[in-house]
């Protein structure tokens, strides 16, 4: 993983001291709220609905021990125990005091992590596919693009104070594990035909209010037009992007309003201007930066003890066939550690986990963790032999839940237990639905199944793409849950269709409990999903289950 140079702590050691200075001036009452408000969002504090909200950006979501045992001490020291990893791959603390959020950054810098740009209306943290370096699917690793555009895109001056925020995704397998299409921008690295490796571009993807699906703005970029065609795309939209409306100042709506040909062709010409200004600056930096990210050295080892665990301990069994993903080594396994324990807040992890989880990495993970974009830990390099101590360190520190992809590995937002903009609780329907579902005990028996819930329009839990998307709003000061079906995070990204009426609050958990019960009726056998199933036989099938009163009534 990349470690910062002298130029990199220089830069957050000063950035940093300016933030200290501009807390004091705040808390000294020399600054307003209003004042302070551009200075604290670009250093990642929101002002939320109990308390600031420090985010931490865990690029591409790649953390070491020695990070997430920091991550650990600031929730220990200045929160309360505890942090919640979000669908960016970042980090929050929902309880930190002003005063201690410069000492907060302090400690952050000494581990090479900030806080820079995980918020404000400039390049957010870049994500990339959370088994990156590891899927035995991928073209190469996508962490080295990731932090070549983390780097570029860390104070560039132009893009400091755009219209709106913009996101970056990067991936490079042949499945998308990154939501690449609910991007601004996403770059998968592919090859063309002639076996060259290059970067199709797609661009004008998001959620929120106007969710749409990101479309290809260029099939194949060689590597020394990456940065230059990023920057013309970013530049052509902070140019014509709206600003008269918050809401339609995305991308998204700059390309549906101009068309994918118009934006083309200005990115183009915009392309042509900057291209000759890069002059190879930004390859050799890039071939610095890859060779931060060597693959660990692998053993060869028999996998007797991962055998006789799996052959005999069926709760381990369960787990290793629920939580592990093939590697691209043999011998070796990606294991997904699930912050989805039924009954608790989807991404929240206490300081005790985050020390557990940094000392299996030590011990077992080549000292690699990861966050993914779906709330969960990811150790990338594990081989089988070690499984059975991981899964007994798991067990211990409650964190063996063997539900990855199931009903009950729920995204969700904080809603309004925490966000000022939501206008609906997230985590209490999240938790009822994990609980009811293991009561139930169906969950294996229901298989693939990805539920999403966000508490307000802005679509922070991805509802729109989740094959049960719930969305809670507010109906006259009352909470109404509206469902959508059908959605993709996927290659083949979609957006969900709208279900019908919305729910109240205490209805919503027996509404999808009907609809699920539904779906283990008209499927076609347990191999069928419930995507594959609503895919196949479309709304009108489902629709009966949540709304059985309209059914008998049209009967």
């Amino acid at each position: 993983m990349y470690h910062y140079n002298d130029f990199d702590k220089a830069f957050l050691a000063e950035r940093n001291r300016q933030f200290r200075a501009q807390v004091e001036r705040r808390v000294a009452g020399n600054l307003t709220e209003d004042e302070f408000k551009p200075l604290r969002l670009m250093n990642g504090l929101y002002l939320q609905l109990h308390a600031y909200m420090l985010r931490v950006a865990i690029p591409y979501g790649t953390l070491s021990s020695a990070q997430m045992d920091t991550l650990a001490l600031l929730a220990d020291k200045w929160d309360k125990g505890y942090g919640h990893f979000t669908t960016r791959q970042n980090i929050q603390y929902n309880w930190p005091k002003l005063t201690d959020v410069p000492d907060m950054l302090d400690a952050l810098a000494e581990v090479g992590m900030h806080a820079i740009q995980t918020s404000g209306n400039t390049i957010r943290n870049v994500t990339a596919d959370h088994f990156a370096g590891a899927a035995a699917d991928e073209v190469e690793d996508p962490r080295p693009v990731a932090e070549l555009i983390r780097q570029w895109s860390t104070d560039h001056p132009e893009f400091q104070f755009m219209g709106r925020k913009f996101k970056i995704a990067v991936s490079a397998g042949a499945q998308d594990r990154a939501v690449l299409k609910a991007h601004d921008l996403a770059v998968r690295i592919v090859k063309n035909d002639a076996g060259e490796t290059g970067y199709q571009i797609l661009v004008g993807g998001g959620l929120g209010r106007t969710p749409m699906i990101g479309k290809i703005l260029h099939d194949f970029l060689p590597r020394e037009d990456l940065l230059p065609f990023i920057e013309a795309t970013v530049s052509v939209w902070n140019q014509i992007g709206r600003r008269d409306n918050k809401y339609k100042a995305r991308i998204k709506i700059t390309v549906h309003e101009h068309g994918l040909d118009d934006i083309r062709a200005r990115v183009d010409e915009r392309f042509a201007q900057i291209r000759p200004t890069f002059s190879g600056v930004d390859q050799a930096l890039f071939e610095d930066i890859k060779a931060h990210f060597a693959a660990p050295a692998f053993r060869n080892a028999p996998t007797v003890e991962f055998d006789s665990a799996y052959d005999t301990n069926p709760m381990f069994r369960s787990w290793a066939d629920t939580n592990l993903a093939a590697h691209r080594v043999d011998g070796y396994a990606i294991v997904t550690v699930s912050l989805k324990k039924h009954g608790e807040t989807p991404g929240d992890a206490t300081s005790a986990q985050m020390r557990t989880l940094a000392e299996i990495a030590r011990t077992y993970g080549h000292d690699e963790l990861r966050i993914s974009h779906e709330q969960n830990v990811i150790l990338p390099h594990v081989h089988k032999s070690d499984l059975p101590a991981i899964y007994a360190a798991l067990r211990e520190a409650d964190l063996h839940t063997a539900n990855i992809g199931l009903i009950s590995d729920i995204i969700a937002c904080p809603g309004m237990d925490y966000c000022a903009l939501a206008t609906a609780r997230s985590i209490p329907v999240a938790q009822k639905i994990a609980e009811r579902f293991e009561e139930l005990k169906l969950e294996h028996d229901i298989g693939h199944l990805q539920v999403k819930i966000s508490g307000c329009i802005n679509a922070c839990g991805h509802h729109h793409v989740g094959h049960i998307g719930i969305l809670g709003l507010d109906r006259a000061g009352v909470e109404n849950y509206q469902i959508t079906l059908g959605g993709d995070a996927t290659w083949d990204a979609a957006i969900g269709e709208r279900a019908g009426p919305g729910f109240a609050y205490d209805e919503i958990v027996p509404a999808i409990e009907r609809l699920v019960n539904g779906y283990l009726e008209l499927r076609d056998g347990p191999e069928e999903t419930f995507l594959a199933a609503y895919k196949r036989l479309g709304l009108a099938a489902f629709k009966p289950f949540l709304y059985p009163e309209a059914q008998a009534n049209a009967a």
